[in-house]
């Protein structure tokens, strides 16, 4: 099998500061990853390398075959990018908003109208599609987003984050979506700081550390034979494991 996305040598500076250090990797169509780290490890910018919102980097980005820097439209099309904070058109309703969105990607009026329908009846958003948007909560602009995302059949779902503001039940749904995607030979790059979701969900993780890749293989492979939660390996390979140390002295900080 062919990999639907190819990272080689893939590096990124601000400045001085190296934020992604020589990253390759092969995704598969089909798989989710788990796509882990830090604060600052170099997660958005991958993100934001791979969805083409940065262009100046170092490397080669292979996308279906295509060359990212050669065919950033092409690419872009076949994408659906779901960030943790996006501006939203608040003032529009998400009938308009999606609207707008489904026109960027060529879909035809009676497609965006029907799939807008159905997938914010899913959400529980469809009393909701004629609502101007700057009186909905965090986790209902984070719907509509998430719908955004996917109104155009993405054949990759880039996800920053996604589950930011949902409720429990929205949570749900979102992890029963990403299976029923995979199940259609979709391809999931997920990026959370949630380890049990990301623990359950992915079919491979990857955890970056100040810009480079320190482990990735399932969560089996991961955990080499130990009990450990994802939470605790993440905890061990980036901080040492000394969590525990760090909370007694920080509330013992507040006492002094």
């Amino acid at each position: 099998m062919q990999p639907i996305i190819t990272v080689s040598h893939l590096n990124k500076q601000y400045g001085q500061k190296t934020v992604l250090n020589n990253i390759s990797l092969d995704i598969y169509p089909g798989q989710i990853i788990g796509y882990i780290g830090p604060n600052g490890a170099g997660k958005s910018t991958t993100v934001k390398i791979l969805t083409g919102i940065i262009q100046d980097y170092q490397g080669d980005v292979m996308v279906m075959g295509k060359n990212l820097r050669d065919n950033i439209l092409e690419v872009k099309s076949k994408i659906g990018y779901i960030p943790e904070l996006a501006e939203l058109y608040d003032l529009l309703t998400p009938r308009e908003y999606l609207a707008f969105i489904g026109k960027l990607y060529h879909l035809a009026d009676d497609v965006i109208e029907d799939r807008s329908r159905k997938m914010l009846d899913s959400f529980s958003l469809l009393d909701n599609i004629d609502q101007r948007m700057d009186s909905f909560s965090k986790g209902m602009k984070q719907k509509v987003l998430i719908t955004s995302g996917l109104l155009h059949n993405p054949t990759i779902v880039i996800m920053d984050e996604p589950l930011s503001g949902l409720d429990a039940n929205a949570v749900i749904l979102v992890k029963e979506l990403l299976q029923a995607l995979k199940q259609e030979g979709k391809t999931i790059f997920y990026c959370s700081h949630m380890m049990d979701v990301v623990e359950k969900v992915s079919d491979r993780i990857i955890l970056i550390n100040n810009g480079s890749i320190i482990a990735d293989g399932t969560i089996d492979e991961l955990r080499q034979s130990s009990a450990d939660s994802l939470e605790q390996i993440f905890s061990r390979l980036t901080s040492g494991g000394n969590q525990v140390q760090k909370a007694d002295d920080l509330a013992a900080a507040m006492n002094r």
